[in-house]
């Protein structure tokens, strides 16, 4: 047995409900019905407090790997940091033009090929772990192959 009842709603409430049975093919009765249902189940609360757990892990396992990226990045330009500083030497006056305009040259090449790199998708990130896998499969290849040797 269906009982009436008459509700006052916002007009824009109105609008989405309307816009939202549109979409959906139903009637707007039966959308809020079936949300009264839902607000009002004695399950509501944990099926919320599952989706939020849900996409809170998954918000952490993104965060983790923006962690991951970071640190490499960071790692990266250190190594690069300290190698040019050590392997630089400063550079007298009258040269100091000209290394400049190769600099800047180099530098478009460098954003440039930067540029191609980021449209193909590819990162430093991935080249790191694919290496570091790589090597530890060659490292293991060759573990193999010398205890193959001793036995």
């Amino acid at each position: 047995m269906r009982t009436k009842h008459t509700f006052r709603l916002p007009a824009d409430l109105m609008t989405k409900l309307a816009d939202h049975a549109g979409r959906k093919g139903v009637s707007q009765a039966l959308i809020v019905e079936a949300a009264l249902a839902s607000h009002l189940s004695p399950d509501g609360a944990e099926r919320l407090e599952a989706a939020l757990a849900r996409r809170l892990d998954r918000i952490g396992r993104h965060l983790e790997r923006i962690e991951r990226h970071v640190a490499i990045t960071n790692e990266a330009l250190a190594v690069f940091v300290r190698f040019w500083l050590t392997s630089t030497p400063p550079l007298p006056d009258s040269a100091l033009a000209a290394a400049q305009a190769k600099g800047r040259e180099r530098y478009q090449g460098f954003v440039e090929a930067l540029g191609r790199r980021l449209a193909r998708g590819h990162t430093l990130a991935d080249e790191v772990v694919r290496d570091v896998a790589g090597n530890a499969t060659e490292a293991d290849e060759v573990r193999n192959a010398e205890d193959g040797q001793h036995c």
